[in-house]
């Protein structure tokens, strides 16, 4: 593989990696939905779903914007993060008050990741100047960052009412 020693590649790279983690997090926050047992988190997830789908044409608007074509490059962290929750689900068979406990977290992890995602992505846009492609990829970090600001004023009491529920 050749050496990158551009900034426009490391662009290309970034939205690559977003295209990617959004697609695979795409069928995640479809499981998280179906996993959900508090019906406000449920119906705030099912949003995020439709928030997703948004963010993937976006993506494409971002590739589109800098006249380049909107590649996916494989994202080992939205692969991670997908096998961690497989892998709970799996090998801990966990209760569905328990995984949906789990899943408050993952979900968390995601936005998180996500987050940062953008965050970098926008910085470079902005250091090359593609201001418009900055601007598309603003509107998804802002999603991101309202799914992760619900995630963490609602999980606590969605925790405690599992814990609540378990004890008896």
């Amino acid at each position: 593989m050749a050496e990158m020693t551009e900034m426009r590649e490391l662009l290309l790279h970034e939205l690559g990696d977003l295209l990617y983690a959004e697609k695979r997090f795409l069928t995640a926050t479809r499981t998280l939905a179906r996993e959900a047992r508090d019906p406000e988190i449920r119906a705030r997830v099912e949003q995020h779903v439709g928030e997703t789908e948004g963010q993937i044409e976006r993506l494409k608007a971002a590739f589109a914007v800098i006249g380049a074509p909107a590649k996916a490059e494989k994202c080992e962290a939205a692969i991670g993060l997908k096998e961690e929750h497989d892998s709970f689900k799996s090998e801990e068979k966990p209760s569905k008050q328990i995984l949906a406990a789990f899943d408050l977290g993952s979900g968390l992890r995601i936005e998180h990741y996500e987050i940062a995602g953008y965050r970098t992505a926008i910085g470079v846009a902005n250091a090359l100047g593609e201001t418009e492609c900055a601007r598309i990829l603003k509107e998804n970090l802002d999603e991101e960052l309202e799914m992760a600001a619900f995630l963490e004023r609602n999980a606590p009491k969605a925790l405690k009412r599992v814990a609540a529920e378990l004890a008896g």
